[in-house]
């Protein structure tokens, strides 16, 4: 087994590297978000540079968070590089140490990052990034948090019905830009309703500006239309937070709440498996990056093995996002989605390494 000195120097080296690239694509991300945020300002008399320097400060540790892996990836290539390039695994192997023993604390190191992110990382970014959204919406105005539009699928004493709305008045539970599809107990379409907004009471939406589409029926134009439903003002509120923004510890609570209440919980169940299948995603970013960085720099083809290990990288990150969404879309079962891809990532580094080390 390899020494605990030289394994301490290797763990160490390598997060020193990973911490610095991390940095910097940290630094990066806030410089291109500020730069976007004074842009969108504009004119607003509001917002002025250093809150919009504070706000953006608040949402980039939720967006470095998605780049962790590719800084992972590339800090483990450049950290192998830099050992090969001072002759350090040379001496290493000459010492007896195989590539399973040096790539050991390395891997280590990844599982702790993984580990630490996922627990007090995730839930210190997504607490920044609700704060920021709160900002936004103080400084632009409710329509700020209302990019996008939500459905919402809920069942009453009157049938079924399916609510789109292009997003939320934060001043109250209301709804802008409504449309509902009606459907009676036995699932056929019975009515479509436009309104300008909706507003939530106890036990029914009120609709104001209503135009009710039937088949065969001209449209009618009211003021107000009430549609039942069984919905509370929390759960109509939790069809608008992103999965992203949810805190790793909040997700099963919140998914198990929203199936309560008819809604689909699916992306909060696929973000719970992805963020507890990241620590073995960080390992295999490790072992991909071990598969393309290990070359000596005497024998040549270093620009070789950098290229194909940023373009495995890429191809992983692409592979990821497929296969989250077909999890999305409920082709795919959600610990599958969550999962397969890092298991897949682990099973190819670990392959080619066999292939290179032993045989």
């Amino acid at each position: 087994m390899i020494g605990g000195t030289l394994g301490r120097y290797f763990a160490r080296r390598f997060l020193e590297t990973i911490v610095a690239v991390f940095a910097g694509v940290f630094a990066l991300v806030y410089a291109i978000d500020l730069v976007e945020m004074l842009r969108r300002s504009g004119d607003t008399p509001a917002a002025t540079g250093p809150l919009m320097a504070w706000d953006s400060l608040l949402h980039t540790p939720i967006i470095a968070e998605q780049a962790l892996p590719f800084a992972v990836l590339f800090g483990a290539m450049i950290s192998f590089l830099n050992l090969s390039r001072k002759m350090e695994l040379v001496v290493a192997r000459a010492a007896g140490v195989s590539a399973w023993q040096f790539i050991a604390p390395p891997l280590l190191v990844a599982v702790a990052i993984g580990v630490f992110t996922v627990t007090l990382f995730n839930p210190m970014s997504t607490a920044m990034k609700r704060q920021s959204d709160r900002l936004e919406a103080k400084v632009f105005g409710a329509s700020a948090n209302n990019s996008g539009g939500v459905w919402i699928r809920q069942k009453s004493v009157d049938g079924e019905a399916v609510v789109h709305a292009d997003g939320r008045d934060d001043s109250g539970p209301s709804l802008i830009h409504v449309q509902v599809f009606n459907f009676d107990g036995n699932g056929d379409f019975v009515e479509r309703v436009d309104a300008e907004g909706a507003t939530l009471r106890d036990g029914f939406w009120s609709l104001n500006d209503a135009d009710v589409v039937t088949p065969g029926f001209d449209t009618l134009t009211t003021g107000s239309y009430l549609l039942a439903t069984s919905l509370t003002r929390d759960e109509v509120a939790q069809a608008f937070v992103a999965p992203e923004t949810v805190s790793f510890w909040a997700l099963p609570a919140l998914a198990a709440q929203t199936d309560r209440a008819g809604l689909d919980a699916t992306g909060y169940r696929l973000q719970f498996h992805e963020l507890l299948a990241l620590p073995l995603t960080l390992a295999a970013m490790v072992l991909v990056a071990a598969c393309f960085s290990l070359r000596f720099f005497r024998m040549g083809g270093v620009q070789k093995m950098v290229s194909g290990g940023i373009a495995a990288g890429f191809v992983l990150y692409v592979v990821t996002k497929l296969v989250n969404d077909l999890g999305a879309a409920g082709f795919l079962n959600v610990p599958v989605a969550g999962w397969s891809t890092a298991v897949v990532g682990c099973s190819f580094g670990v392959y080619v390494l066999l292939h290179q080390e032993d045989g």
